[in-house]
């Protein structure tokens, strides 16, 4: 697990009573009532077209994104960049299983820098920018990130429970547009031909009222001119994170857009942001901390020390007597 260490001695310290797990920061929704109900709201639907040929899933999360740039404190751009990443992992994950895990990482030459982010067969999703805030030189006047990613590689590896080893595969960054350069990967590394639809919604006050994703794929014995059909119809789609802003029905919406190829729907499961981080894992890492740098915390501070999951944004704090403890477990002769 990936974790980021904060120090006094550069940034004042915000925390002083310590979780023992992940916190959201700020749960969707004003009451009790509009939480549960925006958490029943989140799913993942897979369906089948055109006689079980194309497979499709459509991701509802406009509760996973919210909840998530919370937490990471984010804007409008790094909204947008993280939150497409979280709906395409979340798509990405649809056909795993028991203990299978999924990661997509992006490491590139713009100002973005570059992002992870990993699901579970769980629907748990969680994930980073390597840049906050994201520099921006001059006023963005539409949503093409292109040049925010510049030149780079994206790499996806899948942990499954039935391998022995993780399988990788990398390609290089084509467009600059998330949805653009995954059906790439697709084709590219797994000879899969996909279509991706990665979709956020802001209103004129910059909050996220709608987020969505949609995935097609073709199998092997799916027909040319269905393919060609169907590439058009997401392209000509209107956009996800407006019509869920709308309170639209994944069902619904697919329904009314590819009537035509006879949608099946097989199953949903939920979506949500979420990170299995906890104190004594966060322990643990400030255990590895080089001696002479955890001797020097221990007799000059900062107290409390702050560690943050990248993963989450969370906050663990450590006192004096924390640290001390943990430096004499590791070296009880100094």
């Amino acid at each position: 697990m990936l974790f980021s260490s904060l120090s006094a001695k550069h940034e004042a310290l915000k925390y002083y009573v310590s979780p023992d797990s992940m916190i959201k920061q700020k749960p969707y929704g004003d009451t009790l009532k509009a939480q549960l109900k925006a958490s029943a709201a989140d799913r993942l639907h897979t369906f089948l077209l055109a006689d079980g040929t194309i497979r499709g899933v459509i991701l509802y999360g406009t509760r996973m994104v919210n909840e998530m740039r919370a937490n990471h404190d984010l804007g409008i751009m790094e909204t947008l960049v993280l939150g497409r990443a979280y709906l395409g992992i979340g798509l990405m994950s649809s056909n795993l299983k028991g203990d299978d895990q999924i990661r997509l990482q992006i490491d590139c030459s713009g100002p973005i820098k570059g992002l992870l982010v990993e699901a579970n067969a769980f629907g748990e999703i969680r994930g980073f920018l390597k840049q906050v805030p994201i520099p921006i030189a001059s006023p963005v006047e539409n949503f093409d990130l292109s040049k925010f990613f510049g030149a780079g590689f994206l790499s996806v590896i899948r942990r499954l429970k039935s391998a022995k080893q993780p399988f990788t595969g990398q390609v290089e960054l084509k467009y600059g547009n998330l949805a653009l350069d995954l059906a790439n990967y697709y084709l590219t590394s797994e000879q899969i031909p996909s279509a991706f639809n990665l979709s956020i919604k802001f209103d004129r006050q910059g909050r996220v009222t709608g987020a969505g994703g949609l995935l097609l794929q073709a199998m092997p014995e799916a027909r040319e001119h269905i393919i060609v059909d169907l590439e058009k119809r997401v392209n000509d789609l209107p956009s996800l994170g407006e019509a869920f802003g709308s309170k639209i029905d994944p069902e619904k919406f697919i329904y009314q857009h590819f009537e035509g190829h006879s949608p099946q729907f097989l199953a949903n499961r939920r979506v949500e942001f979420m990170c299995h981080c906890n104190v004594t894992r966060l322990k643990n890492l400030v255990t590895l901390f080089p001696i002479k740098e955890l001797k020097d915390m221990v007799e000059n501070g900062p107290f409390p020390l702050e560690v943050r999951c990248q993963f989450c944004n969370t906050p663990y704090t450590f006192s004096r007597a924390d640290l001390q403890r943990i430096y004499g477990q590791r070296f009880p002769d100094n």
